[in-house]
C-alpha cells in the first residue's frame, strides 16, 4: 500500500472570529498526517489591533495569498467558513496554481463583482446599525440568541464562553468591497460545499448550489448536522469531511 499523500490545509475563519476557532480541528488534521495553517485575518486574533476603516475584503485576500507564498504552499485545500467564502474565492482567482481544492464551509459563494451585501442581503441591517453608531465603520459580533441558534450556532455555555474570547468587530468595508473572480483558470479547481443544517438564524438564506461545478464535474454538497460554527461543536465530524474533500 502506498503512503498517504500529505496535503496542505489552509483554514480561513469567518467574520468576527480568529484563527483560534479552528483549534479543535487543526490537531485532528495534523494527526492524520497533513500540514495545517489557520491564520487570523487582519483585525482579528493577534492582529486585532490592526482593525481600521481601511480593512476590507481585499485586505483579507492579501492576507491569505501572503500565507500561501510565505510558506511556499501548493496543492492547497483552501477552506473558507461563512464570510471567508468570499475570501477563498478571490484567493483562488489570484493564485489558482496553488489551490488543489476549495471547500465552502457554510459559506458565502459569490459571483464576480458581488459584495457580502449582495450574497447575504441581511447584512444590510448590520451596516445600517453601524452607520447610526458612534463608529460607523465597524460592526460588532452578532449577539447570542436563544437555542438552537445560540452564538453562531454554539449553545453549550463553556463553548460560548470560549468563543467570546476570540470575537472582535468587523470593518464595514469587508462587507462592501466587491470580489474579483475574473480569472478563468480558477474554474478548473474542484469545489466542495459543506452545509451546517443544525440551526439557521431567522432571515438567513442559502443560495442553491448549481448541479454542476465550474469544472464540469457534478457538484459535491454535504450536510453536517450542527450549528454554524461546526469547528467548535462538531470538530471530529467536520474533520472527517475535510479529509474526504481533499
Amino acid at each position: 500500500m502506498s503512503p498517504q499523500r500529505t496535503k496542505n490545509y489552509v483554514l480561513v475563519h469567518g467574520a468576527w472570529h480568529s484563527g483560534r476557532v479552528w483549534d479543535r480541528v487543526v490537531p485532528l488534521l495534523t494527526r492524520a498526517g497533513h500540514r495545517v495553517l489557520a491564520p487570523s485575518l487582519t483585525g482579528h486574533g493577534e492582529k486585532a489591533h490592526l482593525l481600521g476603516p481601511d480593512v476590507g475584503l481585499d485586505t483579507h485576500v492579501a492576507d491569505v495569498v501572503a500565507v500561501l507564498a510565505e510558506n511556499h504552499l501548493t496543492d492547497v485545500i483552501l477552506v473558507g467558513h461563512s464570510y471567508a467564502g468570499m475570501v477563498v474565492s478571490a484567493v483562488a482567482g489570484q493564485v489558482p496554481d496553488r489551490i488543489a481544492g476549495l471547500v465552502y464551509l457554510d459559506a458565502m459563494v459569490p459571483a464576480d463583482g458581488e459584495t457580502v451585501l449582495d450574497v447575504m442581503p441581511l447584512t444590510g441591517h448590520l451596516i445600517e446599525a453601524a452607520a447610526a453608531s458612534g463608529t460607523p465603520w465597524r460592526i460588532p459580533p452578532l449577539p447570542e440568541q436563544p437555542a438552537p441558534v445560540g452564538l453562531f450556532g454554539v449553545t453549550d455555555p463553556a463553548d460560548t464562553d470560549w468563543l467570546r474570547t476570540m470575537l472582535t468587530d468587523e470593518s464595514v468595508r469587508c462587507f462592501q468591497q466587491p470580489v474579483r473572480l475574473d480569472n478563468p483558470a480558477m474554474d478548473a479547481i474542484p469545489r466542495t460545499h459543506i452545509h451546517c443544517v443544525g440551526s439557521t438564524p431567522p432571515g438567513v438564506t442559502r443560495r442553491p448550489v448549481p448541479p454542476v461545478q465550474p469544472n464540469g464535474d457534478p457538484s459535491r454538497v454535504w450536510e453536517l448536522p450542527s450549528g454554524h460554527d461546526c469547528m467548535v461543536t462538531a470538530p471530529k465530524e467536520l474533520t472527517e469531511l475535510l479529509l474526504k474533500a481533499g
